[in-house]
């Protein structure tokens, strides 16, 4: 029987156990993989807290990315095949109006030796890329993707801002801004990454706990400001965003991690005539036309060594409960891997 992990209440890493259960048989429009690798995100640290946007209904599984060999298609699947390497790409359920619901959280969950999800959630992994990077390549690149390309249409024209930029969804837009032309302006709290950063492709780094960010975008742009934000702190931040910003400029919002409300600054907004997108990977998903651009976007992208995943470190499946401790305790500089 495989191992499974699941939740049975609210709370730290420690909620997360794991059991053996008997193998599930997929459904209509479903697909079996046997896992090989799962790439943990912060999604399921606010599922797992209590946080997120849909409740669980306990005992809960856990988990929206992963990788594996398909072991079983359940009826209706005309695309996918037994013995494909694929990974499962996040997504969330709907209702006709575009309200998010609970149904994905409480149907599916992809930490375990085995997992089952819908069939539009199948990627194909490039071949060149090993379990574990394929495990963590969907969530940071697609989500980049809609929100930069396929919504701000980032060009080798631009200025694009990323902050929280060792997170592995930040490192993602860095190589997709790359890969595209534009100059890149990374943001990080302290000079420990600065190095890292530039390293890892980032033209210059803004470090703010020492910088005002506002003066040194401005002195880093002759005075022009970033042209698009890829930004997933929100809060007090996007104040900062705004007086960095030029006339007319993008910021993508894709995440919360200051959730304290803000006063946003409506004047200065309107005089530069800002547009704010609050983006999620899941707009893409739900959207067949744009799922299916992202997904060869990625694909090639990574098949041809534009786009390269940063692993941090890799977790084997008995340590889940220390390796979302560790994702909590923001050391990591890249994606942090489970492996069944």
């Amino acid at each position: 029987m495989p191992k499974i992990v699941r939740f049975k209440e609210f709370g730290g890493p420690e909620v997360l156990t794991i059991t053996d259960e008997p193998l599930k048989e997929p459904g209509e429009g479903e697909v079996r993989l046997k896992v090989e690798a799962m790439g943990l995100n912060r999604a399921e640290v606010m599922l797992r807290s209590g946080k997120y946007v849909a409740d669980p209904v306990f005992p809960a599984r856990i988990g929206i990315e992963a990788a594996g060999v398909v072991d079983a298609v359940g009826p209706g699947v005309g695309d996918v095949r037994v013995g494909e390497r694929v990974s499962a790409i996040p997504f969330l359920s709907s209702d006709r109006f575009g309200n998010w619901t609970a149904d994905s959280v409480n149907k599916y969950g992809v930490y375990g030796e085995s997992a089952i999800i819908p069939a539009h959630a199948v990627g194909r992994n490039p071949e060149s890329v090993s379990a574990e990077e394929a495990a963590a390549l969907w969530c940071q690149y697609l989500t980049a993707w809609g929100g930069i390309i396929d919504y701000a249409k980032l060009s080798g024209d631009d200025i694009a801002l990323v902050s929280a930029a060792s997170s592995s969804a930040a490192l993602g837009a860095i190589q997709i801004a790359n890969a595209t032309g534009a100059q890149t302006i990374a943001t990080t709290r302290t000079a420990e990454k600065k190095s890292f950063l530039l390293e890892a492709g980032a033209d210059h780094v803004v470090v703010t706990d020492d910088e005002d960010l506002t003066e040194r975008v401005m002195e880093i742009t002759a005075g022009q400001g970033f042209t698009v934000a890829y930004d997933p702190v929100g809060g007090p931040f996007l104040t900062d965003l705004v007086n960095a910003a030029m006339p007319g400029a993008i910021i993508v919002n894709y995440g919360n991690l200051h959730p304290e409300p803000v006063n946003l600054p409506i004047l200065p907004m309107l005089a530069k005539r800002l547009n704010i997108k609050f983006h999620s990977l899941f707009d893409t998903m739900r959207d067949a036309a744009a799922r299916e651009r992202g997904k060869k976007y990625v694909h090639d992208n990574v098949a041809s060594g534009a786009l390269k995943v940063i692993i941090d470190r890799t977790f084997p499946l008995d340590e889940i409960v220390e390796a979302h401790r560790y994702m909590e305790s923001n050391q990591q500089r890249g994606k942090i891997v489970v492996v069944a």
